[in-house]
């Protein structure tokens, strides 16, 4: 990554108040001899789980919140977390849905929080997970769960992401595996049977099913965990040389240019940091707490020079968003954020019910048992907006993000040599724009509609090349559809210069935004201008 300023290389040391104490959590290793793999667990370096207690203020109170929704939601009849759509997400349609996922966060959180009737309720919530994984050797669900109690069971010919999510694997297994890392004396030999057992089936599911790839990064760096935690407890020596294979590949592939396939997203970037910490945290070998540990800082460091504190926000381009303003929706990056710099300055808005993506709020209790690990170069960036830059990371061979970070916008393009298209139903952002308007709110501008498509930035604007239509998305409180003009788009804090040769120009106002199409264009490019 290259930027107008230096950072500090100080990989051995890290701001983290997530932890009041420290707790070795090393506790597993790996024998190698001459006749094969020996397995073996050590004993638990500090005789103490833990402790919610010795965490910092801003930690305990970003915890609370989730925890609050699962106590008021849980049904101590049916022993259901009963469906609020505003915190649980969509995908929770009905009174007796729920997300089995935050279930299983739940019951962590519960274990966390240790109250007087938290272990018995934990107990409870695990084998209502429990009940929920397809046991379907064969199949390509098995090992996975459901999104929720009432989800049908995967008929022949079932639809990956349709009729089961392949990912319930990974979020819940290392769910899974924290609580019998952090709480073993907490659970009976049974039900410590039991997870065990389950992680193994959802290992052996993933393995079985070959659809994961190192370049789909969230989920191929929890199974690099999971794998090795599996091999390890369940003395599958083949698992444990397969993890080892597979945290080598996704770590030499991340050290060719220093990103993740998956780039720059608020919301998966910070479960690469989730998964990153248990590598650090709970790895059985050295190597794989020093891969990491190595990764999770150059993350938050990638992180750190993409943001700005002005605007509270990432810039882009995105791989993968699910919003424009973090300070709109919970991301998962915006909640670790929270657990070290509090409410006031991280990057998140006000969480209430109805909050964006208020279920990602669960992250709270990962992050508080693993910390949150920020090089404290990158923690400055955090903190407070030091001085503009100009960005350019490649990703892979084909595919570079460049990105300006000035005083009062920041805006970012990606160029995949024209290999990647957006529709409107894309995550793939691939030039963004965001500023702060006069009344202190976020402006923004996304590219929603367009063909195979190259974008770069520089400290002028964006240009962009690509052949055909393309439809850039408008938020801007005050701005009027008058504003909106072939060659310039006159707005609130902001002006754009377009120059293209569209032979035509549409605007289609909605609630909240605009989306302005230029046609048949074979290029273009966006000079922007913040006010002064």
């Amino acid at each position: 990554m290259v930027v107008a300023h230096e950072w500090g290389d100080g990989l051995g040391v890290f701001a983290s108040k997530s932890r009041g104490h420290l707790i070795s959590r090393f506790r597993r290793f790996v024998l190698l001899s001459l006749s094969g793999i020996v397995l073996g667990q050590t004993a638990r370096a500090v005789a103490e789980d833990p402790s919610l207690a010795a965490m910092t203020p801003e930690v305990r109170e970003t915890f609370s919140i989730p925890m609050e929704w699962g106590d008021r939601d849980w049904d101590t009849n049916g022993n259901f977390l009963i469906a609020q759509a505003t915190h649980q997400g969509p995908k929770a349609e009905t009174a007796r849905d729920c997300s089995v996922r935050a279930l299983s966060w739940y019951a962590l959180g519960l274990f966390l929080r240790n109250g007087k009737t938290d272990n018995a309720r934990a107990i409870d919530v695990l084998n209502v997970v429990l009940a929920q994984q397809y046991t379907e050797p064969g199949k390509p669900w098995n090992g996975t769960f459901r999104v929720s109690p009432t989800q049908p069971e995967p008929a022949a010919g079932a639809a990956m992401w349709k009729d089961y999510d392949p990912n319930w694997r990974e979020f819940i297994g290392t769910t899974f595996a924290m609580i019998l890392e952090d709480f073993p004396d907490r659970i009976p030999r049974e039900l410590q049977r039991k997870l065990d057992n389950s992680i193994a089936q959802a290992v052996a599911g993933e393995i079985l099913n070959d659809r994961l790839k190192p370049a789909y990064t969230n989920p191929a760096l929890m199974f690099g965990f999971l794998l090795d935690f599996a091999g390890v407890r369940s003395h599958r020596p083949d698992w444990v040389a397969q993890a080892a294979a597979w945290q080598a590949g996704i770590y030499t592939s991340f050290n060719r240019f220093g990103a993740f396939d998956e780039y720059n997203s608020p919301t998966y970037s910070g479960v690469d940091l989730f998964a990153l910490g248990l590598w650090r945290s709970y790895g059985s070998t050295a190597s794989m707490r020093d891969m990491g540990a190595q990764m999770e800082a150059a993350l938050w460091r990638d992180l750190a020079a993409h943001y700005n504190a002005n605007l509270k926000n990432v810039s882009g381009p995105f791989d993968r968003a699910y919003g424009m303003n973090m300070q709109s929706y919970v991301s998962v990056v915006g909640v670790a954020l929270r657990l070290e710099l509090g409410e006031g300055l991280a990057p998140i808005p006000k969480i209430e019910p109805g909050v964006d993506h208020g279920g990602d709020l669960w992250y709270a209790t990962h992050f508080a048992i693993l910390g949150v690990r920020i090089p404290p170069d990158a923690m400055l960036e955090f903190r407070s907006f030091r001085e503009e830059r100009l960005i350019e990371q490649r990703i892979t061979e084909d595919r570079v993000a460049t990105a300006w970070i000035g005083n009062n916008a920041i805006y970012g393009g990606e160029a995949t040599q024209k290999s990647k298209d957006v529709d409107s139903h894309s995550q793939f952002h691939p030039a963004t724009v965001q500023w702060k308007l006069p009344s202190g709110e976020i402006g923004w501008i996304q590219l929603t509609q367009a063909p195979p498509i190259d974008v770069r930035a520089d400290h002028n604007g964006l240009q962009i090349s690509c052949t055909g239509d393309v439809t850039f998305r408008i938020h801007a409180p005050g701005m009027e559809t008058s504003d909106l003009k072939k060659s310039d788009w006159v707005l609130p804090g902001l002006a754009v210069h377009v120059t293209s040769d569209a032979g035509k120009v549409t605007l289609d106002q909605e609630t909240g935004f605009v989306d302005i199409t230029y046609s048949a264009i074979s290029g273009m490019n966006l000079r922007i201008v913040p006010s002064p």
